[in-house]
């Protein structure tokens, strides 16, 4: 985490912080990339503080897509924290910059979406979010409420606030520059619109994650264009997906949809490894620094790893579903990995971790070929931990598995 130590010591020797503002800056730069400029969100926290008016904070969202994962979650999460502070958090629905499309970390012109898939992805959105924020304390808007009626003079005139020059300076553009990739000139409409979000909302804070920095840096340049105090911003990292390795996605098979069933929510939190289970637990749980510490220390005087995996499980399947629904699926997950499972099983060690399931029942004697292991995945006769695997794609990360085909062949799989 780039907390921006010195930028928190020269801000501390200029404004006599409170405990309030203290523990506020502290919920901020939990987990975060960076936060920018770290001295002018200590100077709002205490003019908020002092003034009783809470800060605006912003995140925006284009609905490319119509469900979130708990990749996802992790802004969110900040968002309710922040909330939870007494903060008024504005939930944007970017229908108008879908239009667009985001350029954002593209190698091609990406395809606008439609405005009938736009509708129809929005429509699960907030509803989704709602799960993770407080839908009584949250602000919903649509950036085509002001995008709109901007109109062709309105655009021409923003256009103008920024330079060619300093657009070619984002990554994805210039790279594709030098390239000879084609750059289309509405590409550079994206991050002028995703700017004038911040200004026609008069936000004090912008989240996103580290792909959408220039995109937030636009918002800072265009407020203080526009003669407002410009906003900071808060980056928060990319969760890594089941797997440990690529980001959280759904086309990389290594995601956990927030609507998926608590029995598979649970199963799939307790197949990441130990060592991601940390960051997880720093980026999706609500529970405090100090108590994950302790987590920590208990594991390395010889607790079992798994009974803090389990609370984990417990918390986030009780935050997409109920403390009931979690309290079933672990008792589902406890019956389905111990029943039936023969006191003495072959033990297998294998490398090449993160391991495809196809080369694993291979290797590990449980089928005979990679094209018979994919067919007892997809007749849903493979489990891994006790928990049916749906997902031909799905990668094992280093740690060891129960895994059972049919009824009768198991083996215990240490992957490394």
């Amino acid at each position: 985490m780039n907390a921006l130590t010195n930028d928190t010591e020269s801000s501390q020797k200029n404004l006599p912080l409170t405990d309030g503002v203290r523990e506020a800056l502290g919920v901020t730069l939990r987990g975060c990339e960076e936060l920018i400029p770290q001295a002018d969100w200590v100077k709002k926290l205490s003019q908020s503080e002092t003034s009783g008016q809470p800060l605006r904070i912003k995140l925006g969202l284009d609905p490319t897509a119509p469900d979130i994962h708990i990749g996802h979650t992790v802004v969110l999460n900040k968002m309710r924290q922040l909330q939870d502070l007494g903060h008024q958090v504005i939930f944007l629905i970017g229908d108008f910059t879908s239009l667009i499309g985001d350029p954002s970390g593209r190698n091609n012109t990406r395809p606008p979406l439609t405005p009938e898939q736009i509708k129809a992805n929005a429509e699960t959105y907030y509803r989704q979010a709602s799960l993770v924020l407080d839908p009584s304390r949250t602000e919903i808007r649509y950036n085509s409420e002001w995008s709109l009626p901007l109109g062709s003079m309105g655009m021409i005139q923003l256009a103008a606030k920024y330079t060619v020059a300093r657009m070619m300076e984002r990554n994805d553009f210039h790279d594709r520059f030098k390239a000879g990739t084609p750059i289309s000139v509405h590409e550079f409409l994206y991050p002028l619109m995703q700017g004038y979000d911040s200004v026609a909302l008069r936000s004090d804070l912008e989240l996103g994650g580290t792909d959408q920095k220039f995109n937030l840096l636009m918002g800072r340049h265009l407020q203080a264009e526009y003669g407002q105090e410009p906003q900071c911003i808060l980056t928060m990292p990319l969760l890594e997906g089941l797997d440990g390795v690529d980001k959280m996605s759904k086309s990389k098979n290594n995601y956990i949809g927030i609507t998926e069933d608590a029995n598979s929510m649970f199963a799939k939190v307790l197949s990441i490894s130990d060592t991601l289970m940390w960051r997880w637990y720093t980026l999706l749980s609500f529970q405090s620094l100090a108590h994950i510490e302790s987590l920590k220390q208990a594991v390395a005087a010889g607790a079992n790893p798994k009974d803090a995996k389990v609370a984990l499980a417990k918390e986030i399947t009780t935050r997409f579903h109920n403390a009931a629904a979690a309290d079933a699926a672990e008792q589902d997950f406890i019956n389905r990995s111990k029943g039936g499972i023969p006191d003495d099983i072959p033990e297998v060690s294998l490398g090449g971790a993160p391991l495809g399931m196809a080369p694993l029942l291979k290797s590990a004697g449980l089928a005979p070929s990679n094209s018979e292991a994919n067919r007892l995945i997809d007749g849903g006769g493979v489990r891994v931990d006790g928990a049916v695997i749906s997902d031909k794609g799905l990668r094992l990360p280093a740690g060891t598995f129960v895994v059972q085909v049919g009824k009768r062949k198991f083996a215990r799989v240490t992957l490394a």
